[in-house]
């Protein structure tokens, strides 16, 4: 059934989308019917979770931390993790860049802003993107320069309002591909777009969609 389902949603993608399979709370064996049908880039939101599959299944997976880390975690998923998404704070970009030097690893990072309704999500606001602008641009310079030198920020990340207002949901998705492009002219990753609104999520341009219970069904 995985395999069928994975087979569904990507004959609904456009070229250029990455899915990332969320496979959280969810047991190995089947991310491994996963694996088998060609996926590799898995998403995690626990640290110990995520390092207990790194340990237990191939080593070609990229895995892609999409929950809120703490920075007294990042250091037992740097030497491995492939994005970390949902970068909410300077703090925690400044953490994970001390961890991947001390590791002698650039790590790739996307900024988390917060456009939904809901306060208990976290990220950047709107109003943080302008003064961020400095720091991306600035991650284009060579390492010796960079505010940040142990992450490559290559993106934006966020989450439209849990609704089934079809167009707040389009409003969220289209300030999150706004403060993309004006971060990212050169091009980059836009991840929004979760099993229930990934469609429209793609129609604002988003490039990275993270789908898991479309996939496997729902957590227990």
């Amino acid at each position: 059934m995985i395999k069928q389902h994975i087979s569904e949603i990507r004959s609904t993608l456009p070229e250029g989308v990455t899915l990332v399979c969320v496979t959280k709370f969810h047991p190995v064996e089947r991310l491994r019917e996963a694996y088998e049908a060609g996926e590799r880039d898995f998403g995690e939101s626990r640290m110990q979770e995520l390092v207990s599959k790194y340990n237990e299944l191939p080593k070609d997976i990229r895995w892609h931390f999409i929950g809120h880390l703490q920075t007294n975690k990042i250091r037992q998923i740097i030497p491995f993790v492939h994005l970390i998404q949902g970068v909410d704070s300077l703090h925690l970009l400044e953490a994970i860049s001390d961890e991947a030097q001390r590791a002698g690893r650039v790590v790739n990072v996307l900024l988390e802003f917060h456009v939904a309704q809901e306060l208990s999500k976290t990220g950047f606001s709107v109003e943080d993107a302008e003064a961020l602008q400095a720091i991306v641009d600035l991650n284009h310079a060579p390492a010796f320069l960079r505010e940040y030198p142990g992450v490559n920020i290559v993106g934006v990340m966020g989450m439209a309002s849990n609704t089934d207002d079809q167009e707040r949901i389009r409003r969220d998705f289209s300030q999150l591909a706004s403060i993309f492009m004006n971060l990212f002219s050169r091009g980059g990753v836009l991840s929004m777009g979760m099993s229930d609104d990934f469609p429209l999520a793609i129609a604002a341009g988003s490039n990275m969609i993270r789908i898991g219970s479309l996939i496997f069904g729902e957590r227990n």
